[in-house]
């Protein structure tokens, strides 16, 4: 007699994943008619391209066991330095090189200070985005920049498609196949999480952890200019405060993912992404305001972890195993 097909824990985490989503799109749709509608599917796809690239390159970070508070100042830092460069009439592709390499930059500042001068990860990254935030006004004394944009090509990268697919869509799917080509394919991939698993058994494996640690930083830094290149696009303008909205999304996108399928991956930070999007989105539909919807949110961030948390799993299934039958006495 055949045993019954009992699915494994990482298809019961896909699973969760796919009911959590059917439900949030089913009630948004109900609520807001057109919500699943093609113009709308666009414009989410087009929100999850800047909330996923800022939540790929946190992932690394999440992976060797830091945090990252810098990077919503680096992104601003980096999309008012795109807006001058644009205004100064560089061509377009000169203007985005010099962003990245400004979150570049000011990731491996993080890397430098956590990895090599061993600060604090918390401490580190906020005084760096401080600094970043402070440089971001010296281009415009923090008015927003948008001379020469229409001529310059920039919008292309929020107006332009690619194989069918809207360029953000595009450019997230480029950098995910990337992220996860190296997380995931590598050995610089399986390097970073024994890095975030094991510092001291990575170290005598051969691990250069300070560099990983650094990298992992790096990385952060530059995928959150290339978001707010996205955002720029979007909007026709750079201004010092377009950093301030990845910051939450981010950081919800990739702890609801790496709570849903157990650990953090590009493949769950994608997840998550797209189901905090999908009810970002649906909270603006519905003209609700920003500080309740961030509130709702957090909320659901808190029961997913709490829900998926290995404890609270491992606790669930205790409960399911049957009470072990005394055995019973010879007499």
């Amino acid at each position: 007699m055949t045993s019954p097909f009992r699915p494994g824990p990482r298809l019961l985490r896909v699973l969760a994943f796919l009911v959590l989503l059917a439900l949030v799109a089913g009630t948004f749709q109900l609520l807001v008619p057109g919500y699943l509608g093609a113009e709308h599917l666009h414009a989410l796809l087009r929100h999850m391209a800047v909330q996923g690239l800022a939540a790929l390159g946190l992932t690394f970070v999440i992976v060797v066991r830091q945090f990252d508070l810098s990077f919503p100042g680096v992104a601003s830092l980096g999309a008012m330095t795109l807006g001058w460069l644009i205004a100064g009439e560089h061509d377009v592709s000169t203007a985005v090189a010099g962003s990245l390499a400004v979150g570049f930059a000011c990731g491996l500042v993080n890397g430098v200070a956590v990895a090599g001068f061993r600060l604090p990860d918390i401490v580190a990254t906020i005084a760096t985005g401080g600094v970043a935030v402070g440089l971001s006004y010296l281009y415009s004394n923090g008015t927003s920049i948008s001379d020469n944009f229409f001529g310059s090509g920039i919008l292309d990268f929020n107006d332009a498609r690619v194989a069918g697919l809207d360029m953000p869509a595009a450019v997230l799917l480029a950098a995910a196949a990337a992220a996860a080509l190296l997380l995931h394919g590598t050995r610089f991939g399986r390097a970073f999480y024994a890095t975030g698993e094991n510092r001291v058994s990575a170290r005598f494996s051969g691990v250069r952890v300070r560099l990983y640690v650094a990298a992992a930083f790096a990385l952060s830094g530059t995928l959150a200019c290339l978001a707010t290149t996205l955002l720029v696009a979007s909007s026709g303008a750079s201004n010092v405060t377009v950093g301030n909205q990845l910051l939450m999304p981010a950081y919800a996108a990739v702890y609801l993912g790496a709570a849903l399928f157990g650990r953090a991956s590009v493949a769950a930070t994608l997840a998550g992404t797209l189901l905090m999007s999908a009810m970002l989105d649906g909270f603006t539909l519905m003209a609700v305001p920003y500080y309740y919807s961030d509130a709702i949110v957090s909320l659901v961030l808190v029961g997913a972890i709490a829900l998926f948390d290995p404890r609270t799993l491992a606790a669930a299934a205790r409960l399911r195993i049957p009470a072990a039958r005394p055995r019973e006495v010879l007499p």
